[in-house]
């Protein structure tokens, strides 16, 4: 699917310079939004109900807890979305147990999340809820269909009106873009224009930008700090402005490199799961490498 031509072809023939016109389309991302209801006429996945894993695979659990089933993708009905490299054949399958999880990641370390790939071909059987020890509450069965969304970073997004307050979500990338751009209020009227968002509710969102839930810290946020931390481990003395410079540049630097694999609200009402992953480590299919930031709604 063919997405940023069309983008870049009407932007420069309303007259937008070229160089603006590219630097802005690399803040913007596609994302894949499915969920129940008429969405399109092809099923891509399934929310809840039970999930169809390897033969002889056990239910995912951690530490002797069974790990809340989400929903599978048929990668292969997915639509194919640029630079986004989601396997081309096979089924993603999530599992969160939220409560745990963000206890875990309230302590700072990732647990009771699993995201797995299924390979086409793989033998596969519906894997029934256990019947001893504690079940998972299960998510309701129907399926999904889904469609392509465009995302823009905070700062860039359409109803971020007033400078004053895109200023003060924008990361350092995306103020030195509305700073040096004279055509920013025009592209993000295109990006409107071309790709009208008349959406329901999605289930589960995949690809484009981190959702910032509640008062907690975006996961590259948490991530950037976690990481300066470290680095005052070494640096106690750091002055205060370099570590506010460091943490900032740190975060502009994730918000490239990572992308959310998976954000969905979950049957624990105040709960919110986010499964993000790296680029390339998407593309490459290293699933292990994904990290869950669930947040807390309330």
């Amino acid at each position: 699917m063919e997405l940023y031509g069309p983008f870049r072809r009407e932007a420069i023939a309303r007259g937008i310079p070229a160089d603006q016109v590219d630097r802005f389309a690399e803040q913007l991302r596609f994302a894949i939004w499915v969920g129940g209801g008429v969405r399109g006429e092809d099923v891509v996945g399934q929310s809840g109900g039970l999930p169809r894993l390897p033969a002889g695979t056990e239910w995912p659990s951690e530490r002797g807890i069974r790990l809340p089933f989400v929903a599978s993708l048929d990668c292969a009905a997915l639509p194919k979305v640029e630079k986004l490299p989601l396997p081309v054949d096979g089924s993603l399958l999530f599992f969160l147990g939220p409560e745990k999880a963000f206890d875990a990641c309230s302590r700072g370390y990732d647990a009771y999340a699993r995201v797995l790939h299924v390979p086409a071909g793989t033998e596969t059987a519906v894997r029934e809820l256990p019947s001893d020890g504690e079940v998972p509450r299960p998510y309701p069965e129907y399926g999904l269909h889904a469609e392509v969304v465009p995302e823009l970073p905070p700062g860039l997004e359409p109803d971020d009106e007033d400078m004053d307050d895109r200023l003060m979500v924008a990361s350092d990338t995306v103020k030195q873009l509305i700073s040096e751009l004279t055509h920013v209020d025009e592209l993000i009227a295109l990006v409107q224009d071309l790709w009208p968002t008349e959406t329901g509710l999605s289930s589960l969102r995949i690809g484009g930008y981190t959702r910032r839930i509640g008062g907690s810290y975006s996961p590259e946020e948490q991530m950037a700090r976690a990481s300066l931390r470290a680095r005052l481990e070494t640096k106690p003395d750091l002055p205060r402005s370099e570590r506010i410079r460091w943490r900032r540049e740190e975060e502009s630097r994730l918000i490239r490199e990572w992308v959310p694999l998976a954000q969905f609200p979950t049957e624990y009402e105040v709960h919110f799961g986010r499964f993000l992953i790296r680029f390339d480590d998407l593309a490459a299919g290293r699933f292990d490498k994904m990290r869950s930031f669930p947040a807390f709604t309330e």
